[in-house]
């Protein structure tokens, strides 16, 4: 508002460079008369003050005023936290309070900024930071004071309370409640790798406030197949826990502690595992039933991957083969088939058989050990010949319930090129399979060569990839309970190696194979793959023949929800949804294989989620040295809002807050007006130079 002002100043006539000599002139004058006279006469004393006052010219100054506004602040904590309990509603409640009591004062300014700002992660809460940007064009005289709604759990508070004495009394109100309970668990040490076949060491803890009062707690560790382990560990103590990695790629397992009634929130009661298996070295046995051309193909590809550990045996002599040669003089070495399948059968990750077949070396059990191995997790690859077909086919032993094909007797020796069924259009062992820089689609002739000889089978499970002569099945992968294995009805695939008819992707196909057999991710059919970016979920999977899937979905808070997985056109290969959260935490999906993949919103390790009790301990030296107050806002009214005194020390009450009064302004207009009028001047000075020369005169 606009207001008046007068005050009395000096306008000299000359400089004041000009008038000080002119006063010191007159001193000495005076001083000189009073030396000869010893009297100084009155008159002549107020000539020369007349002559000064005239010089000096005293003026009245008029100024308009325009008041400044004071500007206040309120921080509304929009962290994580502030989403638990009643903290919320109680925000809300308070902030269109604190609106309705600052209409009241139209000289103040009130700001109200929201920290942090939409979309910034949710690892600290910075509420200072956002403070002094909103702030940043305010001068410091204008600062009325600040208040915060929040939970406490301020991660910026500044070490030295004094500077903050530039922002004026500094209030915050509570929104949580003084009792709060809450139970945590806290991974202290966790490697983000780990050897496959390996342990790693993971230590945690768990973390009660101290209300609760347990001494023991439940912690289960769900495994990324379902299976669950349950301990029972003391709280406050670090533990350690062994977790096997079953394979490459990620491993993920979560860690979670039992919740306790009226707990403040069930976020924090979990921890996500996320640790990525690095294969050492992948343990191979090659087991050849006769010296062959394609021998030296499977065993080329795998003896130039220098994370693979190769053990390669060809039976080179049968025992009832029948040459005369004795004995003594062979220099080959016998079958060492209890060591292979029985004693380190499991310390293979992948057994091949090529063209073997049934004899007298590897008896029966053995066979028996061979399919339990992969029911358990193995893997086993068959590339088969014509002794497949007849009947010492190692089908006809009791690997028959993990082999997907029978032979059905019939061998065909024939020209024929492989391709590529809709299936495996569709499956990422074949899919996009790459020759001569052509990417082979669906509906056009390979450009690969052809192969010769592929051997009759009936396919009772599995998937067929690729068929042959005929169009009959020729590559078929299949999963046998925990474990997977492949079947290739021909072991003319070293063709392709040798450039014959041009050749083939046999080093490709064949690494694909064996990767998918090894569980690789990006080669599993029904692998989802989720990304995260911000609060955005991007949920993909392979269209593996279907138009839609809908999974499953458990939310940071337990609760549960379905999602549809659909094509983002008909031709599509890949499934994908994408989706907008809004809390912050651990979200698991789960389709209908069982696959279970998670993802975090925010990092769950960083004080935002350690820990979530209100306190007034962070800020209370700010409010103790500005003059404000810490108020709770749990069972009591709002307090009202007063303007304060810029010198007083305190600005609060028992149920009010107060915001410092500056009584800053802007001068919008001014008028200087002369004491005396320069008529009134010279009229002085006309009657009184000829009253001190009459004066004079007559002494």
């Amino acid at each position: 508002m606009n207001s008046p002002a007068m005050s009395m100043h000096l306008s000299p006539l000359l400089s004041y460079s000009w008038i000080l000599p002119l006063c010191a002139i007159a001193a000495l004058i005076l001083a000189f008369c009073f030396w000869r006279k010893k009297d100084i006469r009155l008159v002549r004393v107020l000539g020369i003050a007349l002559l000064l006052l005239i010089l000096l010219n005293p003026s009245v100054l008029q100024e308009k005023r325009q008041s400044i506004n004071d500007v206040a602040v309120i921080v509304v904590d929009d962290s994580a936290s502030q989403k638990y309990g009643k903290r919320s509603a109680r925000t809300e409640a308070a902030l269109e309070h604190l609106k309705a009591e600052a209409q009241k004062y139209p000289e103040l300014d009130l700001r109200i900024i929201n920290a942090p700002e939409s979309g910034e992660e949710a690892r600290e809460t910075l509420l200072f930071r956002s403070l002094d940007t909103a702030l940043s064009d305010t001068p410091k005289p204008l600062r009325a004071g600040v208040i915060f709604l929040s939970d406490g759990q301020i991660h910026d508070v500044p070490d030295n309370p004094e500077i903050m004495e530039n922002y004026g009394p500094v209030h915050t109100l509570l929104t949580g409640s003084k009792n709060e309970k809450d139970r945590r668990i806290a991974v202290t040490n966790a490697p983000a790798y780990g050897v496959t076949g390996q342990d790693i060491i993971v230590k945690y803890k768990i973390l009660d406030t101290d209300n609760i009062r347990a001494n023991n707690v439940t912690v289960t560790l769900t495994q990324h197949d379902g299976r669950i382990k349950t301990f029972f560990v003391p709280v406050g103590e670090e533990q350690s826990l062994n977790i096997p990695i079953e394979h490459a790629g990620q491993n993920i397992f979560t860690l979670e502690v039992e919740s306790i009634d009226d707990e403040l929130t069930l976020a924090n009661n979990k921890a996500p595992l996320i640790i990525n298996g690095v294969r050492d070295r992948l343990k191979v046995l090659l087991v050849s039933g006769k010296p062959h051309a394609g021998t030296r193909t499977w065993r080329d590809l795998l003896k130039s991957d220098p994370g693979v550990d190769l053990v390669h045996f060809t039976i080179l002599r049968e025992p009832q083969k029948l040459d005369f040669t004795p004995q003594n003089e062979l220099s080959l070495i016998a079958f060492p088939f209890r060591e292979l399948f029985e004693i380190k059968l499991y310390d293979f990750d992948l057994i091949i058989f090529d063209q073997y077949k049934v004899n007298n070396i590897l008896p029966s059990r053995y066979f028996r050990n061979i399919a339990n191995y992969v029911k358990e997790g193995g893997a086993f690859l068959e590339v088969s010949g014509d002794v497949y077909a007849h009947q010492h086919s190692i089908y006809n032993t009791a690997m028959k319930d993990i082999l997907p094909s029978e032979p059905t007797g019939d061998v065909y020796n024939a020209f024929f090129k492989p391709e590529i069924t809709d299936m495996g259009f569709k499956h990422p062992v074949t899919r996009n399979l790459i020759w001569k820089n052509t990417a082979h689609l669906k509906g056009q002739d390979p450009v690969w060569g052809n192969w010769i000889q592929q051997i009759g089978i009936n396919v009772k499970q599995g998937d067929i990839l690729m068929n042959g002569y005929q169009d009959k099945p020729l590559l078929i992968l299949d999963r046998m309970q925990d474990g997977r294995v492949a079947h290739i009805a021909s072991e003319h695939i070293w063709l392709w190696s040798r450039g014959y008819d041009g050749g083939g992707p046999h080093a490709e196909l064949m690494r694909r194979i064996v990767h998918w057999l090894m569980k690789e991710p990006e080669l599993d059919e029904h692998a989802m793959n989720i990304t995260v970016h911000k609060k955005t979920i991007t949920i993909e999977k392979n269209a593996y023949g279907k138009d839609e899937e809908t999974i499953a979905m458990t939310q940071p808070n337990g609760d549960f929800k379905t999602i549809t997985l659909k094509k983002d056109n008909p031709d599509d290969l890949v499934l994908r949804t994408k989706m907008t959260v809004e809390d912050y935490g651990i979200y698991a999906f789960e389709d209908t294989h069982g696959s279970r993949k998670f993802a975090i919103i925010g990092d769950l390790n960083a004080p935002e989620f350690t820990d979530i009790i209100s306190t007034e301990n962070k800020i209370k030296n700010i409010a103790q040295k500005t003059g404000g107050n810490v108020m709770w806002l749990e069972n009591k009214p709002t307090p009202s809002l007063k303007r304060t005194r810029a010198n007083t020390k305190s600005h609060s009450g028992s149920n009010w807050l107060g915001l410092k009064r500056n009584d800053h302004y802007t001068v919008t207009s001014t008028k200087n007006t002369p004491l005396f009028p320069s008529w009134l001047q010279l009229l002085a000075l006309l009657l009184f130079l000829p009253f001190i020369w009459w004066r004079e005169g007559k002494e």
